[in-house]
């Protein structure tokens, strides 16, 4: 039997015990209907990452994505991953080991939990600086006619646009990934350093989202960073928000002001604030995880003695009010609402 032949019928075989796989291997995780959620690959809390339990409708038990990166593969590349191993070899060893196949090593090895995550999150960062760096500027592109579709036309270098991401449509496509036009966005840390890009896939013909399972997705790291528009020379005040084009709305009636994207309520909730600013308007969506992410930020930022305030839109996010109600509108709102709070609009 050939070496290739014998990965796949340990393949084969793990999936036949794809959950008692995923409780040993992924004990932080949990069974959400047919799937197995977790942070990561390194086993970390959370949900990014989806492994099928069951085979079902042509689809094959023990195959997985994970939804923040765009990586996916059977138990065998799962179990590597895991366990951070050197070689192929040591990842079959322990693949035979847990169906029982071979005696345990020795001294067994410890899945790395600490060193790995390291390792990987390096790795995606470094790919997430190489997919921005060859994308092109927006204006005149299908991320252009995207934004604009959505009443926005505050840009700028932070985002690019690239006619050709790798594109895995769903977590049970065994297809090769596609490639499909994205609009970029650049994640940073206070120091400038791209740590991570935000991939948000359109569809050519209809200028949209495309219509696929989580047409957002981010490469790299985005805890404590954002994605940073600045009008010019760093000022005192600053605007953070939520979802890209939230965030960029909000920009849109005010041009004058820097922003912050942090793409999701709880990352919004973690951002860490650059050196030098005095006062930060939160802009949240108006939902309770916006108001608990709002709430957390603000306690971050007064123990730091800034000075914040909150910015709620009237309707669901800035994006929707923005649309509803026009630009002009939208800033009278916001300005309303910053007088309204006791704080005058710095200009640094």
């Amino acid at each position: 039997m050939s070496a290739q032949r014998s990965i796949a019928d340990l393949s084969a075989d793990l999936a036949t015990r794809a959950e008692s796989f995923c409780r040993q291997y992924f004990p932080e995780g949990r069974k959400r209907g047919t799937y197995w959620q977790v942070g990561d690959t390194s086993g970390a809390k959370g949900q990014s990452l989806a492994i099928r339990l069951h085979s079902q409708d042509g689809r094959k038990a023990g195959a997985w994505v994970d939804y923040a990166t765009g990586e996916y593969g059977d138990l065998i590349d799962l179990l590597h991953e895991r366990l951070g191993s050197v070689s192929l070899k040591e990842t079959l060893r322990e693949a035979r080991s847990f169906l029982g196949e071979a005696p345990c090593p020795a001294e067994p090895r410890e899945p790395r939990k600490s060193e790995r995550p390291d390792a990987d999150s390096s790795n995606r960062s470094a790919r997430a600086r190489k997919l921005f760096a060859a994308g092109k500027p927006v204006l005149g592109t299908l991320a252009a006619t995207y934004l604009q579709g959505r009443g926005i036309t505050r840009l700028g270098p932070a985002l690019r646009y690239h006619p050709r991401v790798f594109l895995r449509w769903g977590e049970d496509d065994a297809d090769p990934p596609q490639r499909t036009p994205a609009l970029l966005a650049k994640i940073t840390d206070n120091r400038g350093q791209i740590t991570g890009c935000a991939r948000t896939y359109l569809d050519p013909s209809t200028g949209g989202l495309a219509a696929i399972e989580s047409p957002k997705r981010i490469l790299g790291q985005l805890h404590g960073h954002a994605i940073r528009f600045w009008s010019g020379k760093a000022r005192s005040d600053l605007i953070v928000g939520e979802g890209l084009e939230n965030t960029l709305s909000v920009g849109t009636a005010f041009p004058e002001f820097d922003l912050a994207s942090c793409l999701t309520a709880t990352h919004l909730g973690l951002f860490i604030p650059p050196p030098g600013i005095q006062r930060i308007w939160i802009a949240r969506d108006n939902d309770e995880a916006g108001r608990n992410a709002s709430m957390r930020l603000r306690n971050q930022l007064e123990s730091l003695g800034i000075d914040c305030g909150d910015l709620v839109p009237s309707l669901g996010d800035f994006n929707d009010d923005l649309r509803a109600f026009g630009r002009d509108a939208l800033r009278r709102s916001l300005f309303e609402a910053m007088k309204a709070q006791g704080l005058e609009i710095g200009d640094g």
